[in-house]
């Protein structure tokens, strides 16, 4: 059998002058939680004025994978760009908004992180919290970013509870789950073509689903890092390849 075709949008590094031209990168734990469950990683270039090489791309996937990365633009979700807000990449969310319409058109398999979930909701008409932190004074640290004294990105910084009877509650097999985190930017306003299927304890919302029969699964924590620790982090990987199989 073919192995599935996993297309996962790049993200801007800028140029540097006298280093280094503009590139488009992805990191390597994302391509390689996809390679290792037997998908074929397809990085997609950020050409959103030229969709022709866009659809062409995207009619060869089986898949999409939507990874963590920069802010969402507040101008996507109808808000100006708050102080708070950090590095954006309009090129970025083009293209992925404009590849997850095409995956929710021709009901192919999404997966989604991190940013990947923020982008899903934004894309299906929901908006986001611009700062955690200053908008939900309630809320926990959730922004335990790497630091050059403490790189991991392994670290577990709180439970989430997963609804029972979800397709995220099959594929973790537990109702309260160990999480790493590093965000600081989360849902504020449920699209209404998806259903929250985790929360942190603070009430964030952690992972969401599509409402019908379409594998749709996003996750607000990274999984790819806690495949080797945890099985259910794995089964996300190795259900979604094999959905888009």
């Amino acid at each position: 059998m073919p192995r599935p075709v996993i297309g996962i949008a790049t993200q801007t590094l800028p140029a540097f002058a006298g280093e280094r031209q503009a590139c488009w990168l992805m990191g390597h734990s994302y391509i390689e939680a996809i390679r290792l469950v037997g998908g074929v990683p397809w990085l997609i270039p950020l050409v959103p004025h030229d969709p022709e090489t866009m659809n062409e791309i995207f009619e060869r996937l089986d898949g999409v994978f939507i990874t963590g990365g920069v802010d969402v633009d507040p101008a996507r979700y109808g808000e100006p760009k708050s102080p708070l807000c950090g590095t954006i990449d309009p090129d970025r969310d083009a293209v992925e908004i404009a590849l997850l319409q095409h995956a929710m058109g021709r009901h192919l398999p999404v997966l989604a992180v991190c940013r990947g979930l923020q982008i899903l909701n934004v894309a299906c008409g929901g908006t986001l919290y611009q700062d955690v932190a200053a908008q939900v004074p309630a809320a926990l640290k959730h922004d335990h970013f790497p630091t050059r004294e403490n790189p991991s990105r392994k670290y577990l910084a709180h439970d989430i509870t997963v609804r029972g009877g979800s397709r995220l509650a099959h594929i973790l097999g537990d109702a309260v789950v160990p999480v790493n985190s590093m965000h600081h930017q989360a849902i504020k306003d449920l699209a209404p073509a998806l259903a929250a299927t985790a929360y942190a304890p603070d009430g964030i919302i952690e992972g969401v689903e599509g409402t019908d029969s379409q594998f749709v699964v996003a996750v607000q924590w990274h999984p790819e890092e806690l495949t080797d620790t945890q099985p259910g982090m794995a089964r996300l990987f190795t259900e979604f390849a094999a959905a888009a199989a």
